[in-house]
């Protein structure tokens, strides 16, 4: 993605009450935001968690990379 265009993380992450206690989640997977950066930080990479959640795509990584920059 060019650095002139800006990526709108809203189209990818959900805030919903009734869904997973209100956290931000990646939309349609009811995986949350803070999982996906925790499998991160115990070192699983990118390509594993894709592996792991066939509905998950780099573009919602990237979307997860703009929320919490």
């Amino acid at each position: 993605m060019p650095i002139t265009q800006i990526m709108n993380y809203k189209s990818y992450i959900t805030i919903e009450p009734n869904k997973r206690g209100g956290k931000p989640c990646v939309r349609s997977l009811r995986i949350t935001v803070y999982e996906v950066l925790e499998y991160l930080a115990s070192e699983m990479t990118e390509a594993e968690i894709l592996d792991d959640f066939s509905r998950f795509d780099t573009r919602r990584f990237k979307s997860l990379y703009c929320l919490c920059c």
